[in-house]
């Protein structure tokens, strides 16, 4: 079995986006025996589909992740990949000049963090420039968010990364080919562990928010975990599908 594992804040507010620092040890802990290799997201993917590997991803870059994550990936030793939109690197994860209900308002790390990181285990990838709905934009802005992105990461770091992840989880299959012309592969966030055939440009990752309860990731590579990322995943369906159908409604 293999699995993208995507965290975004490392904080105590309990937030859609956040898995508290304890969490994030005993997770990092447990990876670290062994058991479970962790791979850069391109030696995942093309690890042999048996293995018990996962590749350890952060998107948006908060400020915290200094503090709470930095310390425990480098005494594990353990890669990670970190996704920054990067208009907002220094700034805020206020996209587009507005919270979101329900999501704290939080500091994101500036180039010379970044910098500092890519040395120590760190690969960085594109989370677009500003953080928008990427089906929502013309052709034009769409090229502007991918290409762009990698620009100011190439110009700020000296690395182009391969790597993406879709704001929101938002795409459509304009944005997936747009994509994947401009990246060597794409994370959505489809709750799913990897199979032997998925679209390198519509990855599916497992969301660590929802497995933050005590030996949730130990039970990697059981049925039972699978079984656990599906339901998952059919709940968030199923809410997104009646969230619709309220709006059409309404």
């Amino acid at each position: 079995m293999r699995a993208i594992l995507t965290y975004h804040s490392i904080d105590e507010t309990g937030s859609p986006i956040s898995v508290a620092p304890q969490v994030f040890q005993r997770h990092c802990e447990f990876l670290a025996q062994g058991g479970v290799r962790v791979l850069s997201l391109d030696a995942l993917l093309s690890a042999p589909p048996s293995e018990p590997a996962v590749a350890l991803t952060f998107d948006d870059g908060f400020v915290n992740f200094l503090s709470h994550a930095a310390p425990v990936l480098s005494a594990s030793g353990l890669p990670y990949t970190i996704f920054v939109a990067t208009n907002h690197v220094g700034g805020r994860n206020n996209w587009g000049g507005r919270t979101q209900p329900g999501i704290p308002d939080l500091p994101l790390m500036s180039w010379s963090d970044l910098a500092a990181l890519a040395g120590h285990g760190m690969s960085v990838g594109a989370h677009t420039r500003s953080h928008p709905d990427l089906t929502t934009l013309n052709d034009a802005s769409l090229m502007d968010e991918l290409a762009g992105s990698a620009d100011d990461v190439e110009q700020h770091l000296g690395i182009r990364p391969l790597s993406f992840a879709y704001p929101f989880g938002a795409w459509n299959a304009r944005v997936r080919r747009a994509t994947g012309s401009v990246f060597t592969y794409s994370c959505t966030t489809r709750m799913g562990v990897l199979g032997a055939h998925d679209d390198a440009a519509a990855l599916p990752r497992v969301d660590m928010y929802y497995l933050r309860t005590e030996h949730a990731l130990e039970t990697f590579g059981q049925p039972s975990f699978s079984a656990k990322v599906w339901a998952r995943e059919q709940g968030r369906r199923l809410r997104t599908l009646v969230q619709r159908t309220r709006r059409t409604v309404a």
